[in-house]
């Protein structure tokens, strides 16, 4: 694979990290530069150790991976994108939804996660051809932290028009970016 179909690959991989990277910078009161960084860290990390778990994989048992990732990915972003809107309709006072700085880990490396498994099968059909993994999995790993960073930048400036609706819409976002992975994986989008 030459340098230009790595590049589109890499930052491919990185839209659906982008789009909850949004979400998560709505919900957040004034995220800084540091916390947008440390979660393109996050989600950088992870997508770049996904697609070589999937090569990995590949190498021994690609059609069981690939059959179930589309649904691991809807079913865990559809749990947390739920838990965020139940979050966002519970009655609490204005000051509540504008306070927190920062997501915790666990939430961000859950989220990354779900948003990676498409990097996964990536990485099984990867197993297939003659690529240097290594090089394309950081790839991957850069052009989602370069762009998780830019979405949680962007949530920021969403974020104050929204209020406490923000952390509904990135519900929303990332039942929408489960739901877009797994129509994808059964052949209703191309």
């Amino acid at each position: 694979m030459n340098l230009s179909a790595t590049l589109i690959l890499a930052f491919g991989m990185s839209m659906d990290a982008f789009a909850a990277s949004i979400g998560k910078g709505a919900v957040l009161h004034r995220p800084c530069l540091r916390e947008a960084l440390r979660t393109g860290l996050i989600f950088g990390v992870i997508e770049a150790i996904t697609p070589l778990i999937g090569w990995g994989l590949g190498l021994f048992a690609s059609q069981y991976i690939m059959q179930w990732s589309h649904w691991v990915a809807f079913i865990l972003l559809s749990i947390l994108g739920t838990r965020m809107i139940v979050e966002g309709l519970k009655d609490k006072p204005d000051d509540v939804h504008t306070t927190a700085t920062r997501h915790s880990f666990w939430i961000l490396a859950a989220t990354a996660v779900g948003t990676s498994l498409d990097a996964l099968a990536i990485g099984v059909g990867l197993a297939l051809l003659e690529v240097n993994i290594i090089q394309t999995a950081l790839f991957i790993g850069m052009a989602t932290l370069l762009m998780s960073t830019l979405g949680i930048m962007v949530g920021r400036f969403i974020g104050p028009l929204l209020g406490k609706w923000a952390e509904v819409l990135g519900g929303v976002v990332l039942i929408g970016t489960g739901l877009n992975i797994l129509l994808e994986h059964l052949g209703y989008l191309s």
